[in-house]
């Protein structure tokens, strides 16, 4: 049940992350749901395990998420721009 959970955290952390960094960049939903989903791991992890709370689901879990999520597609933006500008050079 607490995967489940983490699931769905991951969902709406990077539905907000996109809403934050995703202005212009045109984020497929997989996108979002993947960078929701590593945000939440890498930043509901360490947010939860800094504020003594450990692996269960609480509101210091959910901001952790959220902020990973926004660091996550931060960093995928300019990464996933300079690749498709490589692979449009490519063929032609």
């Amino acid at each position: 049940m607490i995967i489940l959970a983490w699931i769905v955290i991951g969902l709406v952390a990077g539905y907000l992350a996109n809403l934050v960094v995703g202005k212009g960049r045109g984020y497929s939903p997989l996108e979002m749901l993947i960078g929701g989903l590593v945000g939440s791991f890498v930043g509901g992890t360490l947010f939860s395990l800094l504020l003594g709370e450990g692996f269960n689901v609480r509101i210091g879990g959910f901001i952790g998420s959220t902020i990973g999520a926004i660091i996550v597609l931060a960093i995928y933006g300019p990464i996933r721009s300079r690749m498709g500008s490589r692979m449009g050079t490519r063929g032609r």
